[in-house]
């Protein structure tokens, strides 16, 4: 009696499973970067630690189908005190034989402290490749969480999930 309530469990929650669409996130890839020139940091001067920062990068996929690719973006974002929120971001993906273009559609962050200092910041969020060819055609519309996560002064990694959620991943309109 004991083994059939246990499978009976299993293939309910199997079936929950499958008619609410979850499923597990693949990895897309993973790119390694480092920061171009200087973060601008600009007082919005209506309260102490509000501000924007923006920046430029230059990175280099590491794993997945993004692998050897070379990744381009800038960022900005609007900071209250160690709490961010992405308000604009993306960049070019150039890939042998294929380009994409991402965008950013939610993000927040948070500042990453070591030893009691400041030490780079962490975020994650959603973006879309708005437009992929060639051999990265099969990302065209898709939808991707990413993680960002500091590795050292001016350098962090960002990877790339697929969306679990239903309908997050749409056809191109080509």
């Amino acid at each position: 009696m004991n083994k059939r309530f246990l499978v009976t469990v299993a293939c309910s929650a199997l079936g929950l499973i499958s008619v609410t669409g979850f499923a597990l996130a693949e990895t897309v890839g993973r790119y390694e970067c480092s920061i171009v020139g200087a973060i601008s940091q600009e007082t919005v001067g209506d309260r102490d630690g509000h501000l924007l920062r923006s920046l430029q990068y230059s990175c280099l996929g590491v794993e997945g189908l993004l692998k050897d690719a070379v990744y381009t973006g800038s960022s900005i974002s609007e900071w209250d005190g160690p709490q961010g929120t992405y308000l604009s971001a993306g960049g070019i993906v150039r890939a042998a034989g294929g380009l994409a273009v991402t965008q950013l559609t939610e993000g927040k962050g948070s500042v990453v402290m070591k030893d009691g200092k400041p030490a780079g910041s962490e975020s994650s969020g959603k973006a879309v490749f708005k437009l992929a060819s060639g051999t990265l055609a099969t990302l065209s519309g898709k939808v991707v969480k990413f993680d960002t996560k500091p590795t050292g002064v001016g350098r962090f990694s960002i990877e790339l999930t697929t969306d679990s959620e239903v309908g997050a991943v749409r056809t191109s309109q080509q």
